[in-house]
């Protein structure tokens, strides 16, 4: 029994031993399943967590390139402008000596003084010396006038040397700097102004060329003054010539320095980066030279780099004008550089700035961005372990919860909003880039018939009309494309025809147009504040035609009692005008020369017809009382409010260049208009018949004018006027002005 009891026990223990054999073995089994799983589960997350950052990263590397793309195009839209800037500069330097070269009358001057070197013909009643002594008078008169012509217009152009700084007066001739000149067909120099520099050999290559028929320039250089000078030149022909495959008689050859006139137009309005700059290079020889000064205090001209230095932006800038680089600057400094050509030139423009500057908040932002993504990976990767069901649970609680509260935020914002807009007496709206309406205040509902409710979601065409919305929706346009906030006054209907109604009234709308960014939910759209200016429009044009009205009744008083200054008020004033374009005054000051010239012989009405018109033996008092009429016409018009300083016009019309008037004013200390007045005063004086004379030769007046520059009158402004009457026109359209008036010039003399 003992031994059967023990091999029971020996089966059951065997028995057991089996089955917790099975057990542990499922249970390893079972522990083997959850650990590849766990394993499964810990590569998916490693491989998620992975992507995660791969895709931050490339996120960022994106997010990178985009901020240099849009710097790529900041760039450029600026150095697009500067590089219009410096061609319409240049441009505008050919201009001026285009005006000389197509001038009719130096071509004619031009043309004896080339002939002139030819033996002349003797005549019947004239030996050989004297036909030489007659041909070189008339050489020595055109040479006058061309110089004459040249110094004016050098003057008013800017091709002259500039003022001397720091030098002692001595018996020395200055070197020649800059000025124009004109030289004939064999490159010889017939006339120049007195600070041209001699003919170089750079110069008469470039003479060369301008005599085939082509403009040329003189590229940059430093002068003999040591500033750096440019030189344009064109070919002159004669009048007669077919200019299609002509040879000029000659060419003018303007030589001006380089400064301010051109430097400024490097300058970005309204920049306010610290390293910004912008500068031009070209190539020289196997070198990158700076033309202009650099913002380290380099003057141009001054530096040059070789064009194999290592990642040299201005090097790359002369391979490829019109690309985009970060590359370093003529200091080293790692740039982000835009370049552009400019034309005619072998210039190249380049915009910059530092990659410091323009790059340190991005980079700090992307840098803060991908800390903050990979430790909110890692922070998900571990919440999603230990609590994914409890946290999905309380986030869409509080997402719930927030979503309220931002969404009752929202509500109280916008009935505070509509509240503010409400009490506005402008109109103020908001549109999309479909011209739909998004917003609108009561005002804006009001004007257009409509409940603001109704009207979101229209249209503007629907609303206003096509003709209006049209001009509505291209400022829009503008605005989203540039995204800046524009100013326009808009003018809808015919003044002229007030019994309009609707949309074909007359209405005169200022307003201010204002970017909005668009989000998920909303696109971008554009904030409309408009507001009705009609009736302050009406009152400025009436003010403005009551107070003509008064003007020209008073001019027709004066010019009832002196038939022989009959209109003359009206002729100075048209002139002055005239000189005041010229001299390109603003709107204001044209303006207030005209109401000046005007009103400035009013005072005559306090003097007797006798003295008006007597036609000779005035007596002292006599002449100062015609003289000192102006002073009158001031103390009659001293209360009377103007736009402009019309009444301190004429008070200084008796003041002089030299400061010998009344007031002891000189120069520039004399108000610009009554320097301008004066002026076409003394020219109408001479051009214009008088009881007591006849009227004076436009030429003879001109050459009058020149000879009281500087002592008398401002040389600019008779510039002007001699300019004007020579090619402008206006010898011919002020022919008139040397009429005796009608009822005198039938008259008998001898009454």
């Amino acid at each position: 029994m003992a031994e059967e009891t023990k091999g029971d026990s020996e089966l059951d223990t065997v028995d057991e031993t089996e089955t917790n054999g099975e057990g542990e073995e499922s249970e390893i089994k079972a522990k083997r399943r959850v650990s590849r799983t766990a394993m499964a589960i810990g590569a998916a997350m490693v491989m998620a967590v992975g992507l995660a950052v791969f895709g931050t990263f490339y996120f960022i590397e994106g997010e990178r390139q985009r901020e240099v793309q849009a710097w790529q195009v900041r760039l450029g839209i600026v150095a697009d402008g500067r590089a219009a800037a410096v061609n319409d500069w240049v441009e505008q330097n050919f201009s001026h000596i285009r005006e000389l070269a197509e001038n009719a009358s130096l071509q004619l001057y031009m043309s004896e003084l080339a002939l002139g070197g030819e033996e002349p013909e003797l005549g019947a009643k004239k030996d050989k010396d004297e036909a030489l002594e007659a041909e070189a008078e008339e050489e020595a008169a055109s040479a006058s006038y061309l110089r004459n012509l040249l110094i004016a217009t050098a003057e008013r152009t800017g091709f002259k040397a500039p003022p001397p700084v720091g030098e002692v007066a001595a018996n020395i001739e200055r070197v020649g700097v800059a000025g124009i000149g004109l030289v004939d067909k064999e490159g010889k120099s017939l006339v120049s102004t007195p600070d041209m520099p001699p003919l170089t050999a750079k110069i008469r290559a470039a003479v060369a060329k301008a005599l085939d028929g082509e403009p040329a320039v003189i590229d940059v250089y430093l002068g003999a003054s040591g500033l750096p000078t440019m030189g344009f030149l064109l070919p002159v022909f004669g009048i007669q010539d077919d200019i299609e495959g002509a040879k000029g008689i000659g060419a003018v050859i303007g030589l001006r320095t380089i400064g301010k006139n051109l430097y400024l137009r490097l300058k970005q309005p309204g920049e306010t980066a610290q390293t910004t700059e912008t500068y031009i290079v070209r190539a020289k020889g196997a070198a990158v030279e700076y033309l202009t000064p650099l913002a380290d205090g380099t003057p141009a001209l001054k530096r040059s780099m070789s064009a194999d230095t290592p990642d040299l932006a201005a090097a790359l800038a002369l391979k490829k004008p019109g690309g985009f680089a970060i590359k370093l600057d003529y200091a080293g400094t790692e740039v982000l550089a835009a370049f552009r050509p400019i034309a005619i030139l072998p210039w190249v423009l380049i915009r910059k700035i530092s990659r410091q500057e323009a790059l340190s908040a991005t980079d700090t932002r992307l840098t803060t961005l991908l800390t903050v993504f990979v430790l909110m990976i890692v922070g998900v990767t571990v919440a999603i372990v230990a609590v994914w069901r409890h946290g999905s649970s309380v986030r869409a609680t509080q997402a719930a919860a927030n979503m309220k509260v931002a969404l009752e935020r929202f509500e109280n914002i916008s009935k505070f909003m509509r509240v503010v807009t409400n009490s506005q007496r402008s109109l103020i709206v908001a549109v999309d880039g479909e011209t739909k309406y998004t917003f609108a205040n009561e005002p804006a509902s009001i004007e257009a018939d409509i409940p603001a409710e109704d009207m979101m979601g229209k249209t503007m065409s629907s609303v206003l009309g096509p003709v209006r919305a049209q001009e509505y929706a291209a400022i829009n346009k503008s605005v989203l494309k540039n995204f800046e906030r524009e100013s326009h006054t808009l003018v809808f209907g015919d003044e002229d025809n007030e019994g309009a109604v609707g949309p074909d009234a007359f209405q005169v709308i200022q307003g201010d147009f204002v970017p909005l960014r668009g989000d998920r939910d909303f696109p971008p759209a554009v904030l409309m504040v408009l507001n009705d200016i009609t009736e302050l429009t009406h009152e400025k044009r009436r003010s403005e035609k009551m107070l003509r009205g008064l003007i020209n009744t008073l001019v027709s008083v004066v010019d009832r009692r002196d038939p022989f200054s009959a209109n003359h008020s009206a002729r100075v004033a048209e002139v002055g005008y005239a000189i005041a374009n010229e001299m390109g005054l603003d709107e204001s000051g044209c303006k207030t020369v005209d109401i000046a010239g005007s009103l400035m012989n009013l005072g005559k009405i306090f003097i007797s017809t006798e003295v008006l018109t007597k036609t000779g033996g005035l007596t002292p008092e006599e002449l100062a009382t015609l003289g000192n009429a102006y002073l009158v016409t001031v103390d009659l018009l001293q209360n009377v409010t103007f736009e402009g300083p019309v009444v301190e016009t004429i008070r200084q019309l008796g003041e002089t260049w030299d400061g010998g008037g009344p007031l002891g004013l000189k120069e520039e200390e004399i108000l610009v208009t009554a320097r301008i007045l004066s002026v076409a005063n003394a020219f109408l004086g001479m051009v214009s018949a008088r009881a007591y004379r006849g009227a004076m030769s436009f030429q003879k007046a001109a050459d009058i004018l020149m000879e009281e520059t500087g002592t008398k009158l401002d040389r600019k402004a008779v510039s002007a006027l001699v300019n004007f009457l020579e090619n402008r026109g206006g010898t011919r359209r002020w022919a008139h002005f040397s009429e005796a008036p009608a009822s005198v010039s039938g008259s008998d003399p001898a009454d």
